[in-house]
């Protein structure tokens, strides 16, 4: 975003950011009447009125929280509160505060309707780029694609503003309370603003961060996690060892994909308070995670004894799905849907339905478990995406296109690019493959992104650059996560990475490893099937490619046609 030419002299418009770029400023010095200071030299009360900017440069994000070896113990620690004003690098220490100024807009800003196709325009500009950016620094890709999210940030909110409903919380890491004005980014405002007159509440603080873990999850934003970091520093300092503060410490350690340290926070949070229902999940989750499954399946039950809801109700079931027992799982999330009442309970609900359905090949109860969701909430993106997807496994490869179109518009995440990408692929039309190269080359820059912010991206590489791009790093990658948890998606990732690379020896074990749960997905079975066929193990081989296309005949647009292919030149 390039700087305007009245920047350095604000105008009456500009004070509101100049009095929250000043808060800010304070807020990481440590200075408790930084909200009078702040509106005193912006010649504005230090009040709501003082909004959030809606963008950021993307020099900007040269205080973000890159290093994501500090130990947890490290990353604890509220007394260390590094200036960011001091810092030029590209990467910051494990403490430093967020950006002075956030990537997204978190107000309730009046946006002119021609935001959206600016937003879309942005997303396009990037995507026509993609092919140039193989030759340049990555770090440069995720500044563009920072620039296409902020814009998509800003015109997405002024619709839920508008009246859409709120976002799912799946995570369970925002409080009811908070989503209850049905606009997280209005949320976020109205909390920012409290902070002002009240620095010194720490339970305002530990909202505040949850509310930033939880729209950097919806939004696919990774550089709103150094802030909430920022803010759980903040809100320890002022109480250490918070409950609240902790909670959210385990939250945003899982979505940087840190699940060790996310153990650790909930396992001290649940020996003060047994009956935390945000800790009690983000356990489980971090279980999973880590390849625990025995042990996520106790906790699940436990969860489920003590706090009974629709968060727990979804990870008991998803703990069964991954270990085969789909009926118990649909049964649950059931039971889920029944009891939630909320449109963002009602949409994250009926929108894991629909993907067990589709993992299942079940596109009827697909279809109409993603029609649940967006009725609920007509936005939400995951219910578009499966719903897209479903869609071009029954053949409807104009609409899903349409549909993932809409999807990566909005919010340009790994799965959906990759997707539309094969989708392009698949439909083979002019101008399709450079099409599909552009997208491919967005999972890169948003790779970049997310690991500038603190986040592993390792499994993300690895799933995307086996198929689509250096196969030398998925395999770098797959073993870097593999080192880290064994799980059946990175001896998935690894297994796939070995074969792409030639290893198909070194990667059957593997392949096995990832099917051995009897968790039913189609991509795990045909990579194992690939595999086999690849080290002589015909009959095996010709045996699970036959299962996937018989579990999910349409489970991806290229993988499916290629074990189609491989069935027919074994036969």
């Amino acid at each position: 975003m390039a700087p305007r030419e009245t920047d350095n002299n604000p105008t009456e418009a500009d004070q509101p950011a100049a009095a929250q770029r000043e808060w800010e400023r304070l807020w990481e010095e440590g200075d408790d009447d930084g909200a009078a200071t702040a509106g005193a030299e912006s010649g504005r009360p230090a009040t709501a009125d003082a909004e959030p900017e809606t963008g950021t440069e993307p020099g900007d994000d040269r205080d973000a929280d890159a290093d994501s070896s500090k130990t947890a113990d490290a990353d604890n620690d509220p007394s260390e509160t590094a200036d960011a004003d001091t810092k030029s690098s590209g990467t910051a220490d494990d403490d430093s505060p967020p950006p002075s100024t956030p990537a997204h807009s978190t107000a309730d800003e009046v946006v002119t309707p021609h935001l959206d196709d600016e937003r879309i325009a942005a997303v396009r500009r990037v995507a026509a780029a993609g092919r140039r950016w193989r030759n340049l620094q990555l770090a440069g890709c995720a500044a563009l694609l920072a620039v296409a999210m902020t814009a998509g940030a800003i015109a997405i909110g002024a619709a839920k503003d508008s009246g859409a409903a709120g976002v799912a919380v799946g995570s369970s890491a925002v409080s009811p309370e908070l989503l209850a004005s049905g606009s997280l980014d209005a949320s976020i405002a109205s909390l920012q603003a409290h902070l002002r007159t009240q620095p010194k509440d720490f339970d305002g603080w530990a909202t505040l961060g949850l509310a930033y873990v939880e729209q950097a999850r919806t939004k696919g934003d990774p550089s709103r996690y150094p802030q909430a970091q920022a803010a759980f520093q903040r809100s320890l300092k002022i109480s250490p060892a918070n409950e609240n503060a902790l909670e959210g410490r385990a939250a945003l350690a899982a979505a940087r994909h840190e699940f060790k340290e996310a153990l650790t926070y909930a396992d001290q949070v649940l020996k003060e308070n047994p009956y935390s229902e945000r800790a009690l999940c983000s356990r489980i989750d971090a279980l999973v995670e880590l390849g625990r499954y025995a042990d996520a399946s106790k906790a699940a039950d436990l969860a489920d004894a003590r706090k009974p809801g629709v968060p727990v109700f979804t990870r008991y079931a998803y703990v069964h799905e991954l270990r085969g027992d789909v009926t118990t799982a649909r049964k649950v999330l059931e039971q889920a849907l029944a009891a939630a009442t909320s449109p963002g309970d009602i949409s994250y609900v009926a929108g894991t339905l629909g993907q067990l359905a589709w993992n299942q090949g079940d596109y009827k109860t697909a279809l109409n478990d993603y029609g649940r969701a967006l009725a609920a909430d007509e936005n939400y993106l995951p219910a578009l995406e499966g719903r897209a997807r479903t869609q071009a496994a029954l053949g409807d490869r104009a609409a899903a296109i349409k549909g993932m179109e809409l999807v990566v518009s909005r919010y340009p995440l790994p799965q959906p690019l990759v997707e539309l990408g094969e989708l392009y692929e698949s439909r083979g039309a002019e101008g399709d493959k450079a099409k599909a190269e552009d997208q491919y080359a967005l999972v890169d820059a948003w790779i970049a992104l997310a690991r500038a912010n603190g986040v592993n991206a390792d499994l993300d590489t690895a799933l995307a650059a086996a198929d689509h791009g250096d196969v030398t790093s998925a395999l770098k990658a797959a073993r870097a996560e593999w080192a880290r948890r064994h799980t059946v998606h990175t001896a998935d990732a690894l297994a796939w990475a070995l074969h792409v690379n030639g290893r198909d020896k070194e990667a059957l074990p593997y392949a096995r490893q990832a099917t051995a749960t009897n968790y039913h997905n189609a991509s795990f079975i045909y990579h194992l099937g690939t595999i086999e066929l690849a080290t002589g193990h015909q009959a095996d081989g010709r045996a699970h490619l036959a299962k996937a296309l018989k579990l999910n005949p349409g489970f991806s647009p290229l993988g499916a046609a290629k074990a189609r292919k491989a069935l027919e030149a074994t036969k």
